[in-house]
């Protein structure tokens, strides 16, 4: 009698039982919960497997960033010696004064702002009429010349390049700026097929209420154009603005071909150009230096001159980076 007494009372209580088994479903949904997430918050498991993706994605477009910095401020013993990687014993900005010297940087700058904001300018201004037209108006051929539009997008440049030559030299527009000038007023400059389809795109989700009430109010095409549909495009033309002055800016082989001369005897030059033959212009000038004479030619000197030619594009960047963001999400481009 006194053992079956002792048994039932060493038996848990039913109510204990009853509540052991959701409290281990509680637990387990409360550590689910921290690593995973729920609707109204971020895991701590989700956020570091995206901050790891992220992290890792940016030191794969830094690097190169960060290697140019590291090897511009090195002088020549830091770069022999293999103990430096990264951290330089002395800033050595002399590679810049060099670099600074070589490419005549201050003329080479102005001529790369005029080469690649003026085609830019008239680039933006012909594709948005260009696009405002697919999206707004209805004509013959329509749907043709769309696809036209399109399959000339897909065409590589270096197909065209040496019939455009050509032509231009039968138009007597080689070796000036006209050579850049031309096909953007004609609609017809660098990627000029993207930019239309990105404003015909834009345009196309402008309400034709407001078209309809600016006819009413007594508005043409070009003043609706003009008071409706450029103001509203304001997202489309800084990210039309920002693509093709980089796109000026970077191109180095259509712009010696065409505007600075393939034997380098015109007027205009770039930072980009004057990059791509920057071994030679630094021993031309390292030859007439008088006094202190430059020194030889190192990585740490190109890493300079490399330094100086893209970093007007880096501080523009920086500058409107919050609007180029916010540009690219509403005119719904994904990358290019």
């Amino acid at each position: 009698m006194k053992s079956r007494k002792q048994s039932e009372l060493q038996k848990p209580p039913i109510r204990a039982k009853a509540l052991a088994a959701p409290r281990r479903k509680l637990d387990r949904y409360a550590v689910r919960k921290w690593f995973f997430g729920s609707k109204d918050t971020q895991g701590v498991g989700k956020l570091i497997a995206i901050y790891g993706l992220l992290i890792c994605i940016g030191f794969v477009y830094l690097y190169p960033l960060l290697y140019m910095i590291s090897k511009s401020l090195m002088q020549r013993a830091d770069l022999l010696d293999s103990s430096v990687n990264w951290i330089p014993s002395v800033l050595y900005v002399k590679n810049y004064v060099d670099a600074f010297t070589s490419m005549d940087f201050m003329r080479t700058l102005w001529q790369s702002v005029v080469i690649a904001g003026a085609p830019t300018l008239l680039n933006m201004v012909m594709c948005a009429v260009i696009g405002y037209g697919f999206a707004r108006y209805d004509f013959p051929l329509k749907n043709v010349m769309l696809g036209i539009l399109i399959f000339s997008f897909i065409i590589p440049p270096q197909i065209t390049m040496m019939p455009n030559y050509l032509l231009y030299n039968d138009l007597k527009i080689l070796d000036s700026i006209k050579a850049f000038l031309l096909p953007a007023f004609l609609g017809q400059g660098i990627k000029a097929q993207l930019y239309i389809l990105i404003f015909f795109q834009f345009f196309r989700q402008i309400p034709q209420a407001l078209i309809e009430a600016a006819k009413i109010d007594g508005c043409g095409h070009f003043k609706t154009f003009l008071r409706i549909a450029v103001p509203s495009a304001a997202p489309a033309i800084l990210v039309v603005f920002l693509f093709s002055l980089v796109w000026y800016w970077n191109e180095s082989y259509l712009t010696q071909l065409y505007v600075c001369g393939v034997l380098g005897d015109s007027f205009w030059n770039t930072l980009m150009v004057a990059l791509k033959g920057f071994n030679d212009s630094y021993s031309q000038v390292g030859g007439s230096v008088t006094g202190e004479a430059m020194g030889s030619l190192n990585e740490g000197i190109k890493m300079a001159a490399t330094m100086l030619s893209i970093l007007p594009v880096l501080l523009l960047y920086f500058v409107l980076q919050k609007q180029f963001v916010e540009s690219v999400d509403r005119t719904g481009i994904t990358g290019e």
